[in-house]
């Protein structure tokens, strides 16, 4: 069999074909997004379609520059790239380099220009964000009366927490005049001073969400004194209000979420909060009570009558002081007595006295200790231990007590 070929043969011929075609290197395609993939590599992978059939798409992710949004099902957008054949499947498809929206190229031109503006000028800076209080009890609403939006909100905020009181600003915010209505209602709001202001609606078009994107809408936001919560579109759309509100929530739904707190959890907050009261009471009340008795110690000691009886307590211990020192002082006086009398015994006249001894005066009561004091016919008095006897020397002589006596 002559010209037959392999598969391989066919599909690269076909992709020499197709790259050899000058238009079909740089075409735009027109369609609706279809089986959208962002794969974890990075490359994005749909199809595009409209009334008559489809075509398999790709961007690589060193294309991803030429992406200015985030698609999403459903989309109507306008890609720039070249049709080529894979060969390993022999399908040809759309590899793409630029994707813009159908119709929205102008105002997402628009969008990054303001966007890269007020950036410069310091509108989305963190430092410049309120705060959402915890506990608001007035919600102001800046969205249209009727709708998805405000139904959300409604029904969320009520079944959160029903004491809230939710105020709402019905305003334009498609269309002609929604960009001043939007406005107005933020700064009547603000005049009302509620404690925080949801600014939303549901999604739609870029062209549908263009007033969240105009200047003057993004500086009475961002000049309002009252927090912010931005709540427009679906969780893919962005506007400028989204960057410069003190928060962004990514549903009406979900702003209902944050700015109203449960009132289970707060009414469980306050149980714990009174449960710790309760402790903190009876603790600072046994604290109070341990004081009050050191106090009344304290006071007891410092009374006068305590410090009295303290007084006489210490002059009674004083007084057995000094009195078992006048006791202790006897005591050795005493003993230092006996031994004086003791050695006063041994040295007393008597004591010779009695032991045979007689003492002698003469009558003048001198004492006589020798014969010469003496001369015969006088009278002398002889003392011994149990009297006296008065006698007249009738004779004297001298004796040397060793058996010679001399008479004078």
């Amino acid at each position: 069999m002559e010209n037959v070929y392999s598969v391989r043969q066919v599909n690269s011929y076909l992709k020499n074909m197709f790259a050899q075609d000058y238009m079909l290197n740089r075409i735009y395609v027109k369609g609706e997004v279809s089986n959208l993939k962002y794969h974890t590599s990075g490359h994005i992978y749909f199809s595009l379609k409209d009334e008559s059939g489809t075509i398999a798409c790709v961007m690589f992710a060193g294309s991803r520059s030429g992406l200015s949004f985030r698609m999403r099902e459903g989309q109507q957008v306008i890609v720039l790239g070249n049709i080529s054949v894979y060969e390993r499947d022999g399908k040809y498809q759309l590899y793409a380099r630029q994707i813009v929206l159908d119709g929205a190229g102008e105002l997402y031109e628009r969008f990054e220009a303001l966007k890269q503006e007020l950036e410069e000028m310091g509108m989305f800076a963190p430092e410049y964000k309120l705060p959402i209080p915890k506990y608001p009890s007035r919600i102001g609403i800046v969205t249209a009366p009727t709708g998805a939006a405000i139904r959300d909100i409604i029904n969320i905020s009520k079944r959160r927490n029903p004491f809230v009181q939710l105020i709402l600003y019905p305003a334009l915010v498609q269309g002609e005049g929604a960009k001043e209505s939007i406005v107005q209602g933020i700064r009547m709001l603000e005049s009302k001073q509620v404690d925080v202001i949801i600014v939303g609606r549901g999604g739609g078009s870029i062209e549908d969400l263009w007033a969240f994107n105009e200047e003057n809408v993004a500086c009475a936001i961002f000049n309002c004194r009252v927090p912010v919560i931005s709540a427009v579109g679906h969780e893919t759309d962005t506007t400028i209000a989204d960057f410069v509100a003190d928060l962004r929530a990514p549903t009406p739904s979900a702003a209902a979420e944050l700015a109203v707190p449960r009132i289970d959890e707060i009414l469980g907050l306050l149980d714990g909060y009174q449960t710790e009261f309760r402790q903190q009471i009876h603790w600072k009340i046994q604290e109070m009570r341990q004081e009050q008795k050191k106090m009344e110690l304290k006071l007891r000691l410092i009374h006068p009558r305590s410090q009295l009886d303290q007084k006489r307590q210490y002059l009674a211990d004083l007084e057995d002081d000094m009195r078992g020192s006048m006791e202790q002082k006897i005591l050795e006086k005493r003993h230092r007595y006996q031994l004086y009398l003791e050695k006063m015994k041994g040295l007393s006249p008597l004591k010779k006295l009695e032991q045979g001894f007689a003492y002698v005066a003469d009558e003048q009561g001198h004492r006589l200790t020798s014969v010469e004091q003496t001369s015969e016919g006088e009278e002398l008095e002889i003392y011994v231990t149990d009297g006296w006897v008065r006698a007249e020397v009738l004779e004297k002589g001298k004796e040397a007590y060793h058996g010679n006596r001399e008479r004078t």
